[in-house]
């Protein structure tokens, strides 16, 4: 299973608002499905991060693209394979 960093930059503030209900159910499916590592917003409100696990870079865009924030056009997807080191 590899890592992958989706950033999520704000794109229209008023769609935020309206889709964080959705956007909250569909982070929560995906962590109860083990899909998450981890996942939560920047402290100064421009967007946020979430590491989905997933086998490659085309299964981890396509759960990526259907978070509905992404889908709607509320935030911008910034998608990168995350190397996470070990201590």
């Amino acid at each position: 299973m590899k890592y992958f960093a989706a950033i999520l930059s704000l794109l229209d503030q008023e769609k935020n608002v309206r889709l964080r209900p959705q956007h909250l159910a569909f982070l929560n499916e995906q962590a109860a499905q083990g899909r998450i590592f981890a996942r939560g917003p920047f402290a100064d409100g421009s967007g946020g991060l979430v590491i989905y696990q997933a086998e490659s870079l085309e299964a981890a865009t396509a759960l990526a693209e259907s978070d509905p924030y992404v889908s709607h056009g509320a935030r911008r997807l910034d998608l990168h394979e995350w190397a996470l080191t070990p201590e």
